[in-house]
């Protein structure tokens, strides 16, 4: 069995959740490409936002959660326009 070490750090609760939602608005971004980009990206955008308001030790996925979330958006909306499909 393992000791840990008596300078090791752990998370706090906020970073982890942080880290969680910035997770679920990276998948949600790549989702709005496929389905309803108008209904999906802006919830993805809020929640990545929020991950990024957190910050913490995941800070650098938050901002990647932002990027991905708002590139989704614009190509599925490019993607509804071009094969007409419904927006929301």
């Amino acid at each position: 069995m393992s000791v840990p070490e008596a300078g090791a750090r752990r998370d706090r609760p906020g970073e982890v959740v942080a880290g969680f939602l910035a997770s679920a608005a990276l998948f949600a971004g790549l989702i709005a490409v496929v389905y309803k980009p108008v209904r999906v990206a802006p919830a993805a955008l809020v929640v990545a936002l929020i991950a990024a308001g957190i910050g913490g030790r995941h800070q650098r996925l938050a901002a990647l959660a932002t990027a991905v979330v708002t590139i989704g958006w614009i190509a599925g909306m490019i993607v509804c326009v071009a094969t007409e499909r419904p927006l929301f």
